[in-house]
């Protein structure tokens, strides 16, 4: 029997961490789930074998708890990140100052491996405050972890996505689909794709200190994303372009309803395309043949049709 090894992710009860979490007790690794709400992972559990994957509780704005998780650990992968800032869990508390917080405890007791899960997006120039919080976050893990695994994808889909889910909700109950930024690009990457390459690069010594930009095969705007949601569902709306203008007050507006389905923020986000550079491609750099939207998200869009899921899933031309 090989010697025992244990990876600790923070967030792995979420979308992302789901996944990766498999990809860890495949491997063997004795996985620590590690949130702020461990009541809530138990869908991990079941993902390795009995007593594979423990529930810990750990809040990155607290050191106490992410020692106790991360002590004796192979592999520390940092998942945890907000959108917009609700209460104590703002952008820099969770994004900026939470990653420092786990890295330099990882360093503390020489966790051998380091990852750090960011965004496409990140740039301390960044036009929205998400994104420069997670270059921030990216400084501060490199502050105590120069060798750390940076990971950063453009927009993630998957079963449970609040990507092509909202939008395919939309068509579902409004008269028209709202587009925000309409020709702003895209380069959405399935979830099991970005484990993938967490997993990979966690492995092997080569990507230390790297940064990996994950896209999927296919750049895509935001109008192009509501054409093709409408096709998958099957719905007849008409797509409703907003402008500039009434999507900053509708931002204003909608960012202080609970949900935050629409902040200011966003649309800056949106102001910008989020596509990976050429022959920048770390899904090339690890071997990984990333999987289209066209490939998956109509296998979990298909409940929003008129009829469900029985219908055909085959996507019209």
């Amino acid at each position: 029997m090989g010697a025992r090894k244990i990876a600790t992710v923070l967030g792995g009860g979420g979308f992302v961490g789901r996944y990766v979490v498999q990809n860890l007790a495949r491997a063997g690794y004795e996985v620590r789930v590690a949130s702020r709400r461990p009541d809530l992972t138990a869908r991990s559990h079941a993902l390795g074998r009995v007593g594979q994957i423990a529930p810990f509780y750990a809040s990155v704005l607290d050191d106490a708890s992410v020692a106790c998780a991360v002590q004796g650990a192979d592999v520390v992968i940092n998942l945890v990140a907000v959108l917009s800032s609700v209460k104590r869990q703002t952008l820099q508390a969770i994004n900026v100052e939470g990653a420092g917080r786990v890295a330099r405890i990882a360093a503390e007791v020489k966790v051998p491996v380091f990852v750090q899960m960011s965004a496409l997006g990140a740039s301390e120039t960044a036009l929205s405050a998400y994104g420069k919080s997670r270059a921030a976050g990216e400084k501060a893990v490199r502050r105590y972890r120069p060798d750390a695994v940076i990971i950063r994808p453009s927009v993630i889909f998957g079963p449970d996505d609040h990507f092509f889910n909202m939008f395919a909700g939309l068509a579902r109950y409004l008269p028209c689909l709202p587009v925000y930024g309409a020709q702003s690009r895209l380069q959405p990457v399935y979830v099991a794709d970005v484990a993938q390459a967490v997993f990979m690069a966690a492995q092997s010594p080569a990507f230390a200190g790297k940064e990996l930009l994950l896209g999927g095969p296919q750049e895509m705007t935001m109008l192009d994303i509501a054409r093709f949601v409408l096709r998958v569902t099957q719905r007849h709306k008409p797509i409703f372009i907003v402008p500039s203008v009434l999507a900053k007050l509708q931002a204003m507006v909608l960012e202080r309803l609970p949900g935050h389905f629409l902040t200011q923020d966003q649309l800056r986000m949106l102001a910008t395309d989020n596509v990976v550079p050429a022959g920048k491609s770390g899904f090339e750099a690890l071997n990984i043949v990333p999987q289209s939207v066209a490939a998956i998200v109509p296998t979990y869009l298909a409940r929003f049709r008129v009829g469900g899921a029985q219908k055909d899933i085959s996507i019209p031309a």
